[in-house]
């Protein structure tokens, strides 16, 4: 691991902090699942449940078990409900019996699937006899929605996660996933003369084979770091044994006197940012005149086991505030925090709020949520014995792997992520089409052990932090304290960081805010590059003493403006910042801050 470079003067603000007379931090207790074992029974219980979870690929048997013994008996002491699941059965029945015999009324198909479900959009899924095994398929699936509803009684976990597990079985059993019952496959197979089931036989061997050798997606010939990914010119100004500082360099003759830091989630590699040259925000941010920072995060080893969420604000956002002030002193910061970086920026924000430390001129949070009551999905993988699993898992390993953590959002969105991609690729013998973002994707990173666990169980399991519970340097930290201004967005088909559950940052602070939703997922959603068909966003504005709106009708009384909501943004810091400078130079030598190497740096190319 290459060395650090020197640690620069401390702020003012921590040197008024040390000089400060206040009693020492009490020591914040473990839970009982995440600290180390004590004794060789609890040893051998963990490793026993390690060995299993591997198996399982992190996903609780038990945690399963428990929602579908909750479901199964609320639902056997409500007579009414069987009676109304039994008239949906027997309703559902006849529409698919007479939209099969053509005697639908009016010609209209008795069920249609969702907006954004594609396996049945071949016309012969329309014609006979396909067209009554979609309509089977989707009465089923009908009556299993009506059945994993909402149930008086059941714990609310409990039915979402059986609705989940159901709809994931049932995903599995489709149609569209059997060959002889596909006519996309059967007439692509006629069509080549079967040469689509040969092609698939073979991209499905290579598939095999790579799992078996635990190989990573193979090298990219289209994409590669460094050449047209991650390509903006700059410089690694610091290193440290968890981050890569890079200043970018300057493109035009005057930059706004505030530099941007963008803090990347540590989950995936920071150039989701900087993708290709035409859809990369940096490159977009320092052609518009500003100075802008990265954080590049490591891809944690077994070794780094230890690193904690603390050290992720400590020696990753505060360094890195600490490096940006010090190369290009007498400015304050616009601190741009994106997914899980929004969260430890929040986090970081909020402690310096706290102890007076005024360097931040504004705060940006993409996709990023403070508050975790209404997570999403992701909320399925989080109970006691889910975490307590994982956990067990990672103190074996020393961290959740690339494929453990993937599994879990493919799983989200099975339909698209596996079953249509195995049908494309095993018996359609159709190569995924490579894009930037889908490399960028494949380019996971590894998460400690002890980070990852405070997250779960301080953040999702607990949120701590919008509930007042979440400790800094043992005091509690508020996110009402903070009084720069914010720039919030969300995306409207969010599955990671739901917008409803981003906008709540509206609920829990007290300045100036300016919130935005524009269209796209969690990450398509930021690449909206000005000139990209198709995008929209809405955007308002909160003062500091206007009402509260619920995320409805925020959404109701602002209207969608057609376009990017990056010249929204771009317009946003420049208000926000006190005019135009000379560029700073590149690193500070003088000051321990040289330049280390060119961007993208080293640590990006971690595997």
């Amino acid at each position: 691991m290459p060395a650090a470079t020197p640690k620069p003067a401390a702020t003012k603000a921590e040197t008024a902090s040390a000089a400060a007379a206040r009693p020492a931090a009490a020591p914040v207790p473990a839970s009982a699942a995440a600290r180390a074992p004590t004794h060789s029974h609890e040893t051998l219980d963990r490793a026993v449940r390690a060995m299993s979870a591997r198996m399982t690929r992190g996903v609780s048997p038990h945690a399963a078990a428990s929602a579908w013994a909750d479901w199964a008996m609320h639902l056997a002491r409500a007579p009414g409900r069987q009676l109304e699941l039994a008239e949906r059965a027997q309703l559902n029945f006849w529409k698919a019996a007479t939209d099969a015999m053509g005697m639908s009324p009016g010609g209209a198909p008795a069920f249609t699937p969702a907006a954004d479900d594609h396996r049945f959009d071949h016309p012969a899924w329309d014609k006979p006899p396909f067209r009554m095994w979609k309509t089977g398929f989707l009465a089923m699936q009908d009556w299993w929605d009506c059945a994993t509803a909402d149930m008086r009684g059941a714990r609310p976990h409990s039915t979402d996660r059986v609705h989940f597990m159901a709809r994931q079985m049932l995903d599995m059993a489709a149609p569209s996933n059997v060959p002889p019952l596909n006519p996309e496959i059967v007439e692509r197979t006629v069509q080549s003369g079967g040469r689509n089931l040969a092609e698939g036989a073979r991209n499905f061997v290579d598939d095999a084979v790579r799992q078996l050798v635990d190989g990573g997606p193979e090298p990219s010939d289209s994409y590669e770091v460094g050449r047209n990914l991650a390509c903006t010119p700059g410089e690694v100004v610091y290193r440290n044994d968890l981050f890569e500082l890079i200043q970018y360099a300057p493109q035009t003759d005057k930059v706004e006197a505030e530099p941007v830091l963008i803090v990347p989630a540590w989950i995936m590699k920071y150039y989701i940012l900087d993708l290709s040259p035409h859809n990369s925000l940096i490159k977009y941010l320092v052609g518009q005149g500003f100075t802008v920072f990265a954080i590049s995060w490591c891809n944690p080893t077994a070794a780094q086991r230890d690193l904690s969420l603390d050290d992720y604000r400590r020696r990753g956002v505060m360094q890195a505030i600490d490096a940006v002030t010090t190369i290009v002193p007498d400015q304050k910061v616009h601190a741009c925090g994106y997914c899980l970086g929004g969260t430890i920026l929040s986090i970081a924000a909020a402690t310096m709020a706290r102890d007076g430390d005024d360097r931040l001129a504004s705060i940006t949070l993409l996709a990023a949520q403070t508050d975790f009551t209404e997570a999403g999905e992701l909320m399925l993988f989080v109970d006691e014995s889910q975490i307590a699993y994982l956990e067990d898992m990672m103190w074996d390993q020393g961290y959740l792997s690339q494929d453990q953590m993937s599994g879990a959002f493919r799983a989200l969105r099975a339909n698209d992520l596996v079953w249509s991609r195995a049908i494309r690729r095993y018996f359609l013998g159709v190569e995924e089409q490579e894009f930037d973002i889908s490399v960028w994707v494949d380019d996971a990173t590894r998460m400690p052990y002890r980070m990852h666990s405070q997250y779960l169980r301080g953040l999702f399991l607990e949120n701590r932090l919008s509930a007042g519970r979440f400790a800094v340097d043992g005091r509690v930290i508020a996110l009402k304290d903070i009084t720069a201004p914010f720039f919030v967005l969300g995306t409207e088909k969010d599955h990671i960081a739901p917008w409803r559950s981003v906008y709540k940052t509206t609920l829990f602070t007290d300045t100036d805010l300016t919130f935005v939703l524009t269209k796209g997922g969690h990450n398509g959603g930021i690449l909206s590059e000005p000139g990209h068909r198709g995008r929209h966003f809405r955007i308002g504005h909160r003062t500091p003493e206007a009402h509260y709106l619920d995320p409805d009708t925020w959404a109701e009384r602002h209207a969608p403006q057609e376009g990017s909501w990056w010249v929204e943004w771009r317009d946003w810091l420049a208000r926000q910042s006190s005019g135009k400078t000379a560029p700073p130079a590149m690193g500070a030598p003088a000051r321990g801050y040289p330049t280390v190497c060119a961007a993208p740096g080293t640590y990006v190319l971690q595997t």
